[in-house]
């Protein structure tokens, strides 16, 4: 405990050690050297045990960078493989997204959550995690408890999923173009959606990127869902 708190000291005593790290880390997930997984665990120690020095910055570079990878993404894609897959998605888009905000609302009420929360999390889950709830709780007037408490839900889930979709998809055998539309379907944040195909295989991540990106247009639909 004591070695515990003499760490956070010295942190909190040298900023620059903190800052250093967090560096490291951005450069080692940049590499090839680090899957998503890992990556993704790697964040969740520093965040718990050091500290982000640059908070502030978070949202705004995590929105650059997912759009960065999303246009990386797309110089990669077969564009007549990338429309046949929307194609195919398109219905398992609708019915997924229609079932998860019906299921979600008797959901809510079963378990006697507050409406707006509720909304957002079925929102989250439905259409594209933490992009649909930052986009809709405005929209909604959502408290800062109430934004809180579904990121935490959808964040806690999509870590979840981008460790277990890989090993389950192997365990079903799993073709890589079920898995990317079983991964866009399943998965809410795009992020999430990128880390687990990407892990599974090329065609997996061209279906489940292209899918996934289908979906998040409907935030356009949950936004005036609510508020006609």
């Amino acid at each position: 405990m004591e070695n515990q708190k003499g760490f956070k000291n010295l942190l909190d005593k040298s900023i620059a050690t903190r800052e250093v790290i967090f560096l490291l880390a951005v450069v080692l997930c940049l590499s090839p050297l680090i899957s998503p997984p890992i990556a993704l665990l790697m964040g969740l120690i520093i965040a718990q045990f050091i500290g982000h020095p640059y908070l502030h910055l978070n949202h705004k570079a995590t929105h650059i960078l997912l759009q960065v990878s999303v246009v990386g993404l797309g110089f990669g894609m077969n564009v007549t493989s990338a429309l046949k897959a929307g194609k195919e998605g398109i219905l398992f888009t609708i019915v997924s997204i229609i079932g998860t905000l019906v299921i979600g609302f008797f959901m809510g009420k079963f378990l006697k959550i507050e409406k707006k929360t509720s909304y957002l999390i079925s929102t989250g889950t439905a259409i594209c995690g933490g992009s649909a709830i930052a986009a809709i709780s405005p929209v909604i007037k959502a408290e800062e408890k109430q934004i809180s408490v579904a990121l935490g839900t959808i964040f806690i889930l999509n870590s979840a999923a981008l460790f277990l979709f890989p090993f389950i998809g192997h365990q079903l055998n799993l073709s890589q173009s079920q898995f990317g539309m079983w991964c866009a379907i399943a998965i809410h944040d795009t992020s999430s959606v990128v880390g687990a195909a990407s892990k599974y295989g090329p065609q997996a991540l061209e279906i489940g990127t292209t899918v996934k990106l289908a979906r998040a247009l409907w935030m356009v639909h949950g936004c005036f869902f609510q508020t006609g």
